[in-house]
């Protein structure tokens, strides 16, 4: 989420909810933790399906994982609009991310895609080479 603390230094949280409670805006929390949860629960359930199917195969997890972080960064984007536009409208401030965590979860997002590809391609030329030595 757009960092209230670090969008609106010294102030308190409680400070920044009563003031945009009288502009009558709200941080509206609750969809960024939502996400978060979301994101926790996704990847435990990729771990407890690689668990029970008891696969060998490390790739689809991999890949399914990485997935999960490559659409990370768009879905914080989304949930943490309209509580970044609440504080920029109230503070005129930027609606931007303002927590240092934000670049890093971009960052993060952006070399899971890379790795993705990278894990796309080398699986694709290896079920290549697979079809050349059997044909």
């Amino acid at each position: 989420m757009r960092n209230p603390l670090a969008a609106v230094p010294g102030t308190t949280l409680g400070q920044i909810r009563a003031d945009m409670a009288r502009a009558n805006e709200s941080l509206s929390a609750d969809c960024v933790l939502t996400w978060g949860a979301i994101g926790i629960l996704q990847a435990v359930v990729v771990l407890l399906v690689a668990i029970v199917r008891q696969t060998s195969q490390v790739g689809p997890v991999v890949a399914t994982d990485l997935a999960l972080l490559v659409f990370a960064a768009p879905g914080h984007l989304v949930v943490a609009f309209e509580p970044g536009m609440s504080i920029a409208d109230t503070f005129m401030v930027s609606g931007g991310d303002h927590a240092p965590w934000g670049v890093a979860l971009y960052l993060v997002s952006a070399a899971a895609l890379v790795a993705l590809i990278v894990l796309i391609i080398r699986s694709a030329r290896g079920a290549a080479a697979r079809t050349v030595k059997t044909g």
